[in-house]
């Protein structure tokens, strides 16, 4: 039970991180959290908890290292505002790619 409470409360924070200043899909990414866990607070199956355990999981690592908030700052254009943490050392692009030796 502390383990799910655990995932619950992980989720509901990781949320608050990726979709800050966003009342909109804060409120909607809440709903469907409490939802979730409130449509199988029922389930006895240490199987089918385990299931569940790592759909949540798996959830919350998608959020934390996919999700990129956008502002419209008009109707044809989109201002990507990502976290600190998506921000990763990265290979430089290159046009021309080179062959490997």
């Amino acid at each position: 039970f502390a383990k799910v409470l655990q995932l619950f409360r992980t989720l509901h924070r990781t949320r608050r991180q990726v979709f800050k200043n966003d009342p909109r899909a804060l409120e909607a990414a809440r709903i469907k959290i409490n939802e979730e866990f409130k449509s199988n607070k029922s389930e006895t199956s240490p199987k089918k908890i385990e299931e569940l355990m790592k759909i949540g999981s798996d959830v919350e690592l998608l959020l934390r290292t996919s999700v990129i908030q956008g502002i419209h700052t008009d109707h044809n254009t989109l201002k990507l505002v990502p976290r600190k943490d998506l921000l990763l050392e990265n290979v430089p692009y290159c046009d021309t790619p080179t062959q490997k030796q």
